[in-house]
């Protein structure tokens, strides 16, 4: 097999599957464990003072922690985001303050919504899980996702051009993300906005509490240009944040009188036991508003949970929109199948991660293009290879399908099983390697033989990949 040298081909898509793939997790690997991770207990924590730290990277890695949800792992997804509404719902849960906000599934229920909040009017936001919304556009012609309203008559109007048509922002892609619901939300203009954020810090090997007074706009953006606008505050995991800290930060972020201090300071706390108590990734408060009255309130709110605690969090859990995310890649996780959609025309079927990220370079050292990461996993049988192909011969853009699988606890067999049935009831037409090594290796290639169907074997990683390039021209 040849050197790759850089991923050259596509740094960005090796760049973002990696990403999505294997997360921050802070855990450290023992050497030689590359199949298995122990997890070793981390260092404490620095003691909870305020810092100023470089934290472009953990910032960025944050906001992509949402746009990431997607990614699955062993079939399951990643970093599970909740629409708006019921961020706020959750804030309000915990005591936190918030706008007036209230979801409208039909236009009728935005009228009568929109009746409560008087002659001071609304804002109607679009429910998609996506960032830019305000920005974006709707399939229909309807420009931006967020509006002011001024009676009720207009808020139905919105919400009829914005339920069940497509919102497209540059989150989401030219397809755009279908719009269940909207939000009403209460008018209230702050004086001035703040940003607050708690995530897991790898560098602290803890959670923090970042903060600054300089919110509603690209977090990102401000943390380049002027890292010292950044407050970095290290949380005791058990102990959570103490309130003399936490108003000692508001102070610092420059409230200004301490009934506001008193208030942003028990946000702050609230906000991490949100975090601690749901497991969630990431809490952004973005803006964190303090109104001309004195008073704070959580503006606009982002959440992602950890998938690995769905079986403790099955209230948060049972909020899950698979509305918004990809149909192929819902339709793999009910067959415990690792698949992500890709651009490309070379379906890929592959058993395990790391070989799967390999397939894929392969091929596009030899000008292929993927369409799918899939990793079928080593408990994988003969109905689920069977399903994984139905998956992948559903996108119109593949051209050729290039099989890799490496048989050490996945029997070379049971894929050659699911092939062959696959390819007869599909009548599958595109192009079919196959390079299978391993356990049950040589049955496996004498199934192939017997079976009379246009299965092009190869023994060579390269020489497949090239052919599977080729054929999908």
């Amino acid at each position: 097999m040849k050197m790759i040298e850089g991923h050259a081909a596509y740094p960005k898509r090796r760049k973002l599957l990696t990403k999505r793939l294997f997360r921050n997790h802070d855990t450290q690997v023992l050497p030689g464990r590359s199949a298995v991770c122990q997890v070793l207990p981390l260092p404490a924590p620095p003691p909870p003072s305020s810092l100023a730290l470089p934290l472009v990277p953990m910032l960025a890695s944050l906001r992509k922690a949402g746009s990431l949800a997607r990614a699955a792992s062993a079939g399951q997804r990643r970093f599970l985001s909740i629409h708006e509404y019921q961020s706020v719902n959750l804030l309000n849960a915990y005591g936190i303050p918030t706008p007036k906000s209230i979801a409208a599934k039909t236009p009728e229920e935005a009228f009568e919504i929109a009746k409560q909040f008087g002659s001071t009017g609304c804002v109607i936001k679009a429910q998609v899980l996506a960032g830019g919304r305000g920005k974006g556009h709707f399939d229909n012609g309807l420009q931006g996702g967020v509006h002011i309203v001024e009676s009720p008559e207009q808020a139905k109007d919105y919400a009829s051009k914005m339920i069940g048509a497509k919102l497209i922002t540059k989150q989401t892609g030219a397809g755009g993300r279908v719009c269940n619901a909207v939000m009403l939300a209460e008018r209230r203009d702050p004086s001035h906005e703040y940003y607050v954020a708690v995530l897991n810090d790898r560098n602290i090997g803890g959670p923090v509490l970042v903060a600054s007074a300089q919110g509603g706009m690209n977090i990102e953006e401000v943390a380049a240009k002027d890292p010292a606008a950044i407050i970095t505050t290290p949380i005791d995991f058990e102990k959570g944040l103490d309130k003399a800290d936490a108003v000692a930060l508001a102070k610092k972020l420059g409230f200004k009188s301490e009934g506001a201090q008193n208030e942003a300071a028990d946000i702050f706390i609230r906000l991490y036991n949100i975090f601690k108590d749901k497991d969630a990734t990431q809490i952004e408060i973005n803006p964190l508003g303090e109104t001309s009255d004195g008073h704070v309130l959580c503006m606009d709110a982002k959440f992602g949970f950890d998938d690995n605690a769905d079986f403790r969090q099955k209230d948060i859990f049972a909020l899950r929109d698979i509305t918004q995310e990809e149909p192929s890649e819902v339709e793999a996780q009910k067959y415990n199948l690792n698949f992500i959609k890709l651009d490309g025309s070379v379906g890929c079927l592959v058993n395990g991660a790391g070989l799967a990220m390999a397939t894929m370079d392969v091929l596009a050292l030899h000008g292929g293009n993927p369409a799918n990461f899939l990793d079928v996993g080593g408990g994988a049988t003969p109905e689920t290879v069977k399903k994984a192909f139905e998956i992948i011969v559903s996108d119109p853009k593949v051209k050729s399908i290039f099989i890799n699988i490496f048989g050490g606890i996945m029997r070379c067999d049971y894929i050659a099983e699911g092939v062959i049935n696959a390819a007869k009831e599909l009548s599958l037409q595109v192009p079919l390697i196959v390079r299978l090594k391993g356990t049950k290796e040589s049955e496996a290639k004498e199934m192939i033989r017997k079976s009379g169907l246009k299965i092009i074997p190869f023994d060579d990683l390269d020489e497949a990949a090239e052919n599977a390039a080729k054929l999908a021209v």
